[in-house]
């Protein structure tokens, strides 16, 4: 018999790795995602994330700010948005740091919905994958005579079935995000 949670489990890991890795996709919208990764250097050396080293705002549509929590770190922390090649211009105000970002042009969104498409086609392959993982147990078990012919049919579909609705989960968010980008 097939285990269905932990294929479950297995899938809604994948899932959720497809939604953190989008969420780095810009849309025309500011979102904390766009820098919380960004690694920068302080304290003579030591790379850290900016989520690490600060809290993230969006006060509107188009600005994020930053706020880190050592103050004395300001300028290294702009300085270090800036080398991240981003595309936005860190700003220091006082003890906040402010990145507009720019309109995107028609061109950056195609390519931003192209990169989407790779990043759903890798999910698909990660989901298939999982698939595989269980259907090569299933024919073991199939083997070894521990599960019948039918039983093993009736798993199988049932797999099939789970795969499916975790792939159209996948297609349904990358539709939002696209609308997203689209604007």
């Amino acid at each position: 018999m097939i285990n269905v949670p932990s294929v479950k489990v297995r899938m809604d890991k994948i899932v959720e790795i497809f939604v953190d890795d989008i969420s780095s996709i810009r849309t025309g919208r500011a979102t904390p995602g766009l820098i919380e990764n960004v690694v920068v250097t302080v304290y003579g050396g030591q790379k850290m994330r900016l989520i690490e080293l600060g809290s993230i705002g969006v006060p509107d549509v188009r600005t994020l700010t930053f706020q880190p929590w050592d103050s004395a770190l300001v300028k290294e922390i702009a300085n270090g948005i800036a080398a991240a090649n981003i595309g936005m211009n860190p700003a220091v105000d006082g003890p906040i740091i402010r990145m507009s970002l720019p309109m995107l042009t028609t061109e950056q969104r195609d390519d931003y919905v192209k990169m989407l498409g790779r990043k759903l086609e890798a999910a698909r392959v990660m989901v298939r994958d999982a698939r595989a993982d269980f259907r090569k147990d299933l024919q073991s078990a199939k083997q070894e005579k521990t599960i019948s012919e039918d039983e093993f049919k009736n798993d199988e579909l049932e797999l099939q079935k789970v795969t499916d609705q975790y792939i159209e989960k996948l297609e349904a968010i990358a539709g939002k995000r696209e609308v997203e980008i689209r604007g």
